[in-house]
């Protein structure tokens, strides 16, 4: 103090005025001193940044976790998108299962490379993002099996329609009015249209056939690669083993089924077994079709045209005879072939014992013929009406 002040007597004023500049100075220490322990709590500073720092760290593996989680539930999703579409289509059940399930896994994958960097927020960012693409991914395979199985619901409410046989008839411009009559097979309820069709036999005397111009459909199809050989009934192919093959163009038969005899006759003799105007599988009332019957209609009164008056015209033909013979195709060797392109049929005559006599046509055939052809092939059948019921 006396290195500040002069050394001199004060009045009572001035001591006062001392006595605030000593209360001052003694405050000025004291803000140097608390600044001076403020720089010391400096570290304490410090310690709330580690502290934030240990906040934000827990902030990101939370963000992490939670990412797994909604990993978890993509894969969840993909696996309930892919159940869904199991259920939703047989058939395309394979396919869309495969997607959803190739999204369960992106999502896994997704998971394991997000936890493995997990003390990383960028790495949580965008594992998270492919969470994100992921259960997009699973939600879009979804929708995809549930379009599926709507498209399959409308497939399967639409109902069959029989096929209209009227189409392969001939107008009555070609064959005359109210040619064409129908009856009903007791058997199974199903009608078929005939035709009496009048010309020249193989004798060459005049000869009427009142015959089916469609071709029988009847029996239990069997697939195409086995015989028919079940001798308690009867037995059908249908063009690749098609149900609604067989109601457009009849049923294929081999000689046997069609003979109604035992399997057997398809290789070995049973001409004892045949019959004069022999039903084999036609109605009650009803014969199979013989080579002099198809004689007579190719040789129909009017038909210039052979064959080809015998053919529909959806077949090549001009069906001047009302016969509308139709391309069914046949069963050779356990194969099916010539759909709209071909026909044969078989006659109630043996050629050998493995052999019948049989037809055939094309959609450019010119002749017609007879030859033989096993007994195991497949062909179409017509019934001829017997006389007595006329």
């Amino acid at each position: 103090m006396k290195n500040s002040f002069p050394s001199v007597i004060l009045s009572e004023s001035s001591r006062v005025i001392l006595s605030v500049a000593k209360n001052l100075a003694m405050l000025s220490i004291a803000a140097v001193m608390f600044v001076a322990c403020g720089g010391d709590n400096g570290s304490s500073a410090k310690d709330d940044d580690s502290s934030s720092s240990v906040a934000d760290e827990e902030k990101s593996s939370s963000s992490t976790k939670n990412s797994s989680s909604s990993d978890n539930e993509s894969s969840s999703s993909a696996k309930e998108s892919s159940s869904s579409t199991v259920k939703s289509s047989s058939s395309s059940s394979v396919i869309l299962s495969s997607s959803s399930e190739g999204s369960s896994s992106s999502a896994k994958s997704s998971s394991s490379v997000a936890s493995s960097s997990s003390a990383k927020s960028s790495s949580s960012t965008a594992k998270s993002s492919s969470s994100v693409a992921s259960s997009s991914s699973a939600k879009s395979s979804s929708s995809s099996a549930k379009s599926s199985s709507s498209s399959v619901k409308v497939s399967s409410s639409s109902e069959y329609k029989p096929f209209d046989h009227s189409i392969y008839l001939a107008p009555s411009m070609t064959v005359g009015p109210d040619r064409y009559k129908q009856f009903t097979d007791e058997r199974t309820g199903r009608s078929y249209y005939y035709i009496t069709i009048t010309g020249r036999d193989t004798s060459y005397k005049a000869n009427s056939v009142t015959v089916m111009a469609e071709n029988l459909n009847i029996g239990e199809m069997i697939r195409g690669r086995t015989n028919q050989e079940d001798d308690s009934k009867i037995e059908r192919y249908c063009y690749d083993n098609d149900t609604t093959n067989c109601d457009k163009y009849g049923g294929l038969y081999q000689w046997a089924e069609m003979m109604a005899l035992p399997s057997r006759c398809n290789t070995e003799s049973c001409a004892d077994l045949i019959q004069e105007n022999h039903q084999g599988i036609c109605p009650e009332g009803w014969r199979l079709l013989t080579y002099n019957d198809m004689y007579t209609i190719v040789h129909a009164d009017g038909n210039e045209d052979g064959i080809k008056g015998v053919r529909s015209v959806p077949f090549g033909g001009f069906n001047t005879t009302g016969y509308s013979l139709v391309g069914a195709g046949y069963l050779w060797n356990f194969a099916f072939d010539g759909m709209n392109s071909s026909t044969y049929w078989h006659y109630p005559v043996e050629r050998t014992e493995k052999r019948s006599n049989a037809s055939w046509a094309t959609n450019s055939s010119t002749d017609f013929q007879v030859a033989s052809t096993n007994k195991t092939n497949g062909l179409s059948v017509r019934c001829v009406k017997l006389e007595t019921e006329e």
